[in-house]
């Protein structure tokens, strides 16, 4: 379900895009080419900063928002998710916060107030606030990083680790194109 936000703001879905109908995108959010946005994920642009303004969510190309997602902005700042990412199943998104190209995010996990760079993984039930995360990082299972100090004992993302990403991104490229097909059948 696609709202208005109550400053105006109507979200922007490239046609190429699968939006579940049940989830539900509010105001100043865009999304790119061929972006799966699965069951009730919750896309939301509608806080204002002290000027009235806000930026805006982007999803870039060929990323997937899957199922139960939360991505929303505090205060009017935005959320930037490159192309080729992978928002895995409930975790939680909230800017001001940006996410790389070909960057995983794993289940449960919760990112505020940071950056992850490009080609990053972080695992499952994982927690980055307050940081900027280098590209090619790997940030295991159930680590909790609340600053740039907190990253020295993180590792690069390996081959393995790097393959898992992209096969995730794959699935749900393909799943977007099923959708689209049968998109008449809801």
């Amino acid at each position: 379900m696609l709202r208005r936000n109550p400053s105006g703001h109507l979200p922007v879905v490239h046609e190429t895009a699968f939006v579940d109908p049940t989830a539900i995108l509010c105001g100043k959010v865009i999304v790119n080419e061929n972006v799966f946005i699965g069951p009730y994920a919750v896309i939301r642009a509608d806080e204002v900063d002290e000027h009235g303004d806000m930026e805006p969510i982007v999803i870039g190309a060929d990323s997937n928002i899957q199922d139960g997602v939360v991505i929303h902005c505090k205060a009017g700042g935005g959320v930037r998710i490159g192309r080729g990412t992978s928002i895995a199943h409930r975790s939680i998104v909230h800017g001001p916060c940006s996410v790389g190209d070909n960057v995983f995010i794993g289940f449960n996990s919760v990112l505020f107030n940071c950056t992850v760079g490009d080609g990053s993984v972080v695992r499952h039930n994982s927690v980055v606030e307050g940081c900027h995360v280098p590209p090619g990082f790997y940030i295991p299972s159930t680590s909790n990083i609340h600053s740039d100090t907190e990253l020295a004992s993180i590792e690069p993302v390996n081959p393995d680790q790097a393959g898992f990403s992209e096969s995730v991104a794959q699935a749900n490229r393909e799943l977007v194109r099923g959708y689209k097909r049968i998109r008449n059948e809801f």
